[in-house]
């Protein structure tokens, strides 16, 4: 009877590995001398030591065949959060997450590191220093952090010591980075078409952008500090780069760095947060008859003008967590990286 071979602890997946995040994680497990599968529903570049299989999320003997011999798996996979397609988050999210767990379990695999959000305790209003003991949000105000949330729940509640399949959820706030394809060419169309003139609010409002390589560190940390004795089996970690900055200072240099006019006229929170709620329910009641979607919705107002930043503490006490890239070194890097956003370019 042939003896089945122990799969090598090295050995990872990467599912959503073709997005912004999950292609830098990619990079960086090769580094660290990780083979590496990815899953996704495109393979969208190629690199050495990867194997790439395309398929569905909800199809479990699709990732099965991705998941062959693989000890450590990270889901990153998620709709981008501007999306407003409640039936993708529900599928992707939810379903698909389901799926994941399955066939982790299936497949014999050890490690789940799953790709959360801080949104999911974010209901809108100011958070100062959050930790992950605050409740889950009551009343999300977007599809994204609703789905998160459940999406959160399922993999956390699948850690289980005792059959050997163990998981830990990464909460990350505010990505950027090169290759980003959200926060800066988003910010930048928005200003090409005259829409960056207003601050929402009295510009104060504190939150957290966290640059990709940081977030990639957490990833890592958590996966290799996740084992039957650790505190960190079956919890949350918050993950940012602990410098929270003013939301308008960090979008005016980006604007100003990429030869774009920074805003400067100011708008109340409480009448752009009205206007943008009035817009959004009239979008959903015209969906049927008429394709309306408003610039403004009620979560990206309030990520705006509040308050959203959250603590590290427990990443630092738990993984050893620290930042290894510097928000004024992050924000520089992610500029160089865009030269055709450029002005004039």
């Amino acid at each position: 009877m042939a003896t089945r071979v122990r799969p090598s602890n090295r050995r990872c997946a990467v599912i959503g590995g073709s997005g912004f995040l999950g292609r830098h994680l990619v990079e960086k497990l090769l580094a660290r001398g990780y083979t590496v599968s990815v899953f996704d529903l495109r393979q969208s570049y190629e690199l050495p030591g990867v194997t790439f299989h395309q398929g569905d999320l909800c199809d479990k003997q699709a990732l099965l065949a991705a998941l062959e011999d693989v000890t450590l798996v990270f889901h990153c996979a998620s709709p981008a959060p501007a999306s407003e397609d409640r039936e993708l988050f529900e599928r992707v999210n939810i379903q698909g997450t389901s799926t994941v767990i399955q066939a982790c379990q299936a497949a014999g695999v050890q490690k789940l590191v799953l790709t959360s959000s801080a949104s999911v305790v974010f209901e809108g209003t100011d958070v100062k220093n959050g930790v992950e003991d605050l409740p889950y949000a009551q009343k999300p105000i977007d599809y994204y952090t609703q789905t998160k949330i459940q999406q959160e729940k399922l993999v956390l509640k699948a850690c289980d010591q005792r059959k050997g399949f163990l998981t830990v959820a990464i909460r990350p706030h505010g990505i950027f980075g090169p290759r980003d394809p959200q926060l800066v060419p988003i910010l930048v169309d928005a200003a090409r078409r005259g829409k960056m003139k207003f601050i929402i609010g009295d510009g104060s409002n504190l939150v957290d952008f966290t640059y990709v390589d940081n977030v990639v560190h957490g990833h890592i940390l958590a996966a290799e500090s996740l084992r039957a004795d650790s505190p960190i089996c079956g919890q949350p970690y918050h993950i940012t780069n602990d410098e929270p900055v003013r939301f308008w200072d960090f979008m005016s240099q980006v604007l100003v760095g990429l030869g774009y006019a920074a805003p400067s006229l100011r708008l109340p929170y409480s009448l752009v947060y009205g206007l943008a709620l009035l817009l959004w329910l009239l979008a959903l009641l015209l969906r049927p008859l008429l394709a309306f979607k408003p610039t403004f919705t009620p979560m990206r107002v309030a990520l705006a003008g509040t308050h959203h930043y959250y603590s590290c503490e427990r990443a630092k006490k738990d993984l050893g967590y620290k930042p290894v890239v510097s928000l004024k070194e992050g924000l520089a890097r992610t500029l160089q990286s865009y030269p055709h956003l450029r002005r004039g370019a």
